[in-house]
């Protein structure tokens, strides 16, 4: 998943990019309100993790824009403004979730897996398709009863297809999802993916939809 981390201090910032790409999400990084506002008109993300005291633009207002152009990209806001008027004015203005710095990493992705759930219109944590099991949680892989080992990327590509198993997705839409800004990706770069992850499930398991993309195909 490809998320927007909007946050201006470099600290908090660095740490939060490095902690999450190490999870294996895409995460592009805007310092101030109007960088993230010119991001989310030009790239489409997963989830927003957006900080309230922003130069530039405050993340109220960012948040209360994208709303009124009806864009309901998912919305956790992370500040370290803990006062309940401030909690029910972020959750009131259109945020998916809400929590105070400073927080664990292991909190974040869990309250991130829940948003994502959410989207899904899932209960559970897992995602299947046949004997085919993920667990985002873990970052693992179970075909039938035997797990499959997966690299970072080939993961990310897989949970992309898995998250709406009845959707096509396209090969630049798959490479939008898990690349962020200034990470090089070659023109072939997904079919190797593809390539590998077939090698791992299945000839069948990836299906190409001529002209259109991927998507999970039989899994035996």
């Amino acid at each position: 998943m490809r998320i927007l981390l909007v946050e201006d201090d470099e600290l908090i910032g660095s740490g939060l990019q490095l902690g999450l790409q190490g999870e294996g999400f895409a995460v592009d990084w805007a310092r101030d309100g109007n960088a993230a506002s010119l991001a989310l008109r030009t790239t489409s993300y997963g989830l927003v993790l957006l900080d309230l005291g922003l130069p530039k633009q405050d993340g109220l207002t960012l948040l209360k824009r994208l709303r009124e152009r009806d864009d309901d990209t998912s919305v956790i806001i992370v500040t370290a403004r803990d006062a309940v008027p401030d909690r029910v004015a972020g959750l009131d203005g259109g945020a998916d979730d809400y929590i105070v710095k400073p927080f664990a990493l292991d909190e974040l992705l869990a309250r991130m897996r829940v948003v994502h759930r959410r989207q899904a219109g899932r209960a559970g944590t897992a995602l299947r398709a046949g004997p085919l099991r993920l667990d985002p949680a873990q970052h693992r892989v179970w075909l039938h009863d035997e797990e499959i080992p997966l690299t970072t990327r080939e993961f990310a590509l897989l949970h992309e297809l898995m998250h709406k198993p009845d959707t096509t997705v396209s090969r630049e839409q798959l490479e939008e999802r898990i690349y962020g800004w200034n990470e090089e990706v070659e023109s072939n770069t997904i079919q190797v993916h593809i390539h590998n992850l077939r090698r791992k499930l299945g000839t069948k398991a990836i299906r190409n939809v001529r002209g259109v993309g991927y998507q999970i195909g039989e899994i035996v």
